[in-house]
């Protein structure tokens, strides 16, 4: 079950939107090349996970504020015995974990 479906944050829409009636400056076209290509992993990785066949619940984009500072959580996962937190990040080229 997904409590909050993935969707492109408010700044890549406008962006998007300024993108396409004017000419954005090079640090702004810049800025808005890295929340699309960051919108598209994580957008990858939210279809990815649930189409899961556990049972789970999920939570993107996560906003929580603690002693007056505000953070995102990009998914949370609650399965039957365990609560996983993912930052997404989409990186190009080879990666290994041990």
């Amino acid at each position: 079950m997904v409590i909050k479906p993935y969707h492109e944050n408010r700044e890549l829409q406008l962006l998007r939107l300024l993108n396409s009636r004017m000419e954005l400056s090079t640090k702004e076209k810049q800025h808005y090349l890295y929340l699309q290509k960051g919108y598209k992993g994580e957008k990858i990785f939210a279809d990815r996970l649930e189409s899961l066949p556990c049972e789970k619940v999920i939570i993107h984009d996560l906003l929580l504020e603690h002693n007056h500072t505000v953070f995102q959580i990009d998914t949370l996962l609650f399965s039957q015995n365990k609560i996983y937190l993912f930052e997404v990040k989409n990186y190009e080229g080879d990666y290994y974990i041990n």
